[in-house]
């Protein structure tokens, strides 16, 4: 089984781009792929997920080219032109991109079936299938899990739905399916989270009124192809923003990342910990603010993460939580269960490894509390098992820069799926970082 092994370095120093942002390369797929023409896509993330998007919607006629380097030519078929598959649509590793397409298939006139990966065959769906069954879709479910069977030709209505937990996948496959229901469609969020759905959707031409919490949809005639430029993802950023911080020497430049509002918890709740950090050379890719980030080391101090911030930060708290091993005093974050629905059961595989590498944390039903080390070496060596979760196995390797040892990181070949060239880029400011398999 491939695995990490990371010696303990000094600090990190230099400038990095991120890999394009794998929210939004999902989402150009498949809107691109039922509009009418052609959607040029630059930046586009060649990850393990987005690639499985990519070739679930070629099984459903989509033709997509890829002209270059990230760069991708979706040639739409029209929000009717999708064929059914001949077989199950694998999703890979990717909740986003199942969740998603079970919006988007509910509304087609054929049957369907998603399946996923080991890890994401365990992964809950319900939360998604639950609404979409509301506006009339037929979908199936075993136990709540994959695979997902989406029964064709079941006409659909818009609904009014207040989600019970803030989720951008949830949100998002109900305004998919909103495109084919009769009458507008209308999500109201307990928090605010992703809004990349919305933008973009508005980008192809769909009229969607967009308020704080509040997302409404009017079902279109048609979508019209557009140019689209991929940022660099924000949460691929977090391992750099969390090394800068915690190492020593001048510290990191994280250039184009994508900094929309939704998604940028990650950078309040470092500032409310005292991070030396900047956003400069502020512009735009398409819908998305884009900024370059420069990082510092800095005195973190621990602080109880106000909960409006969690689901703006929901895929950055494995890096956090490294963070706060590193800080001052005691960090305690609530309001996060979302954590045990992810790749893996965030909440306990990060205190697991916390606890193998000598930190103090508390593990609770929606969060954990973390006693940080300020000083010195925040964390020892040791060996933690990633269990196939990308951003547990990314999160560690940082930590290295507050470590007293070697760290062992197990099953890390799922780094692939949202971070390809990851090692390289590590390695290119200053991580001690070697993969064996």
């Amino acid at each position: 089984m491939s695995h990490y092994i990371v010696q303990p370095v000094q600090g990190a120093a230099g400038a990095v781009r991120v890999p394009g942002d794998k929210s939004i390369s999902h989402r150009t797929l498949m809107l691109g792929g039922i509009a009418e023409g052609t959607t040029e896509v630059r930046g586009f993330l060649e990850s393990e997920d987005c690639l499985a998007t990519m070739k679930a919607m070629h099984a459903l006629g989509v033709t997509i080219e890829r002209p270059g380097p990230y760069e991708v030519r979706v040639h739409g078929v029209g929000l009717h032109g999708l064929k059914a598959a001949a077989h199950p649509l694998d999703m890979g590793n990717s909740g986003t991109a199942m969740r998603l397409m079970t919006g988007l298939l509910s509304g087609q006139n054929f049957d369907s079936e998603l399946i996923g990966d080991s890890s994401l065959m365990q992964r809950p769906m319900e939360r998604a299938a639950a609404p979409l069954r509301l506006m009339g879709a037929r979908i199936a479910t075993l136990n709540g899990k994959p695979p997902v069977k989406i029964g064709g030709g079941a006409p659909l209505s818009g609904i009014h739905y207040d989600l019970p937990v803030a989720s951008a996948q949830v949100k998002s496959a109900i305004l998919l399916a909103g495109l084919y229901a009769k009458g507008p469609t209308t999500v109201v969020e307990p928090a605010v989270t992703r809004d990349h759905t919305e933008r973009m959707l508005i980008a192809f031409g769909c009229s969607v009124d967009a308020q704080e919490g509040r997302v409404r949809l009017e079902p279109p005639q048609r979508l019209k192809a557009c140019s689209l430029e991929v940022p660099g993802d924000f949460s691929s950023s977090a391992f750099f923003l969390v090394a800068g911080s915690i190492g020593k020497g001048p510290g990191l430049t994280i250039k184009g990342v994508g900094i929309n509002p939704t998604r940028t918890g990650l950078l309040d709740i470092l500032a409310l910990m005292g991070a030396d950090l900047r956003l400069v050379n502020h512009r735009s890719a398409g819908a998305e603010p884009v900024a370059d980030i420069e990082i510092r080391p800095a005195t973190l101090k621990g602080i109880h993460v106000p909960e409006h911030l969690v689901p703006l930060a929901i895929d950055e708290f494995p890096a956090l939580f490294v963070a706060a091993a590193c800080a001052e005093g005691e960090t305690l974050v609530t309001g996060a269960e979302e954590l045990r629905v992810k790749e893996s059961d965030r909440i306990a595989v990060m205190a697991e490894g916390l606890r193998a590498l000598g930190v103090q944390c508390e593990v609770l039903p929606d969060g954990m509390r973390i006693h940080g080390r300020p000083t010195g070496h925040a964390f020892s060596g040791g060996r933690i098992e990633s269990h196939g979760d990308h951003r547990i196995a990314m999160s560690f390797s940082v930590a290295s820069l507050r470590a007293a040892g070697s760290i062992e990181i197990g099953d890390v070949a799922n780094v692939a799926t949202s971070f390809p060239g990851f090692l390289q880029t590590a390695r290119s400011v200053g991580l001690d970082l070697v993969q064996h398999s």
